[in-house]
Order: C-alpha cells, then structure tokens, then sequence
C-alpha cells in the first residue's frame, strides 16, 4: 500500500482501473483504496493480479485478467462491478502499448492499427460499457492516462505519441459529450520508473533525470495521486483537462 494517509474522500465509490496489476496502474489503484474506494483491476496475467490484489486488499480490491481491447472481457469487467458493488463511479484507462520503435516511414502498419487498437479505441470502448452500465443515469469520472508524447514530437516512439494525442483529444470530446454529471480528464506523464519504460532510462537514469528541473525520473505514485485528485471531488469543476505530470521536463523542451 502507498504511504500517504487515508482521506476517505472516495469512500463508497467504485473503480475500474485497466492495466493494474503493476507499475502506474496498480499505484492509482493504491491511491484509490488508500482514499476509501473499492477497486477492480485489469490486465492480461491472472498470477501478476492475484498478488496487486493481495497488495490491496482483497476487502477493497477484485481482479479480472483478461485483454483490455476484448469487448467481451470489458463488459464482464463493468458488470461485476455493478453486480457485486451496486455502482461504478469511475474509470480509469490506463492499458497502453508501443511495440514500435524507430522513424514512421518504416514503421508497420499493423502494429500502428494495434496501438490505435489499445489506446485509444479501447478507451472509448471502455467508457461506452461504463455509460451505458452506470454512468448514463449516476454521473462519475473518467481518466485517460496519456503521455507527455502526445503533447510534443517524440522521435523513435512517433506513433505512441499520436496514439496518446489522439486520447488526450478523445478526452476533450468526452468531456463536452458527457458533461455535466460525468467528467472526463487525462494525465500526460513523462518517464516513470516502471518495466514499461524501463528502454528509455535503464543504465542512464542519472543522466535522463539530468532534464528535469525536479532531478528525478517519476515514480508510480507520482501519478497515482494526481489521478486520485482528478477523480475526486477535489476537482469537482474540472472537465476536459490534461495534467501534466513530469518533473518540469516539458519546461526544457524535452519529452
């Protein structure tokens, strides 16, 4: 569990936090519990799920392995929820992939249809089942975790950044469509130290973090908090907006 004190300010709400089993998905599902709320978490491997829910608590927390770009696997996720809880008060998208690296003139189409696949069309997906589920008549909130990528050009992971800047504009339309019960924000994060990233600081942390104003690369909870405060009634009057969290490195003109 996160270190922070318990605020209670998500007390009997409910959760769905994709791609949770580690690394930013499982600390905003620390964070979320740590503020009263129960959670279910996604991801594809049922071992790596059993232990975040152990993590967790198995009183506030219940895992569903299964592909976050499987409809079948996101409606049975939003209706365990609602069947087991009695409500779905707020999603958090947080399934991303890049398994392209280099210039866009070579990268392979099908890979860039995957990517598309996961990160953005499977949030929108993710948000219909929960509308249609809860949300349509209940109100919540939703967070898209983007990427400080889709703000600036990010050669050698070009298409991962549209990917994340077509989310961050899914974000902004969400927010307008679904307003005033329902609001939708995102996070744009830079490097945070999970195996996800690990390409882009391993064996050079010092130097990578040597960008940022704040000296550090992000860690989880990092992320975990300022998801929280979105979701939360913190930011009641909030909708349509991207944070960045990255250590002030967008400041120096970096990624």
């Amino acid at each position: 569990m996160n270190d922070g004190p318990a605020s209670g300010r998500l007390e009997g709400r409910t959760a769905i936090v994709t791609g949770a089993s580690r690394g930013i998905g499982l600390a905003i599902a620390e964070r979320l519990v740590g503020d009263g709320a129960k959670v279910a978490i996604t991801a594809r491997k049922p071992e790596a799920l059993e232990a975040a829910v152990e993590r967790l608590g198995a009183d506030r927390a219940v895992a569903v392995a299964g592909n976050a770009a499987d409809p079948e696997h996101q409606r049975e996720v939003v209706d365990r929820v609602v069947a087991q809880w009695g409500r779905l008060d707020m999603l958090v998208n947080n399934t991303g992939i890049n398994p392209a690296y280099g210039p866009l003139t070579g990268l392979d189409l099908d890979a860039a249809r995957k990517i598309m696949d996961v990160n953005v069309v499977a949030a929108l997906a993710w948000v219909q089942h929960a509308y249609r589920a809860w949300m349509k008549d209940h109100g919540g909130a939703i967070v898209n975790v983007a990427s400080v990528a889709g703000l600036r050009p990010a050669p050698g992971i070009a298409f991962y950044g549209t990917s994340k800047a077509a989310l961050i504009h899914l974000t902004e339309e969400l927010a307008v469509e679904l307003g005033p019960t329902i609001r939708v924000n995102a996070v744009a994060p830079a490097v945070v130290k999970t195996r996800f990233a690990t390409a882009l600081y391993e064996g050079k942390e010092e130097q990578v973090a040597a960008a940022y104003p704040l000296k550090r690369l992000g860690e989880p909870d990092d992320i975990g908090r300022v998801v929280a405060f979105l979701l939360s009634d913190d930011a009641g009057w909030m909708t349509g907006q991207t944070l960045t969290v990255d250590g002030g490195v967008l400041l120096t003109g970096g990624v």
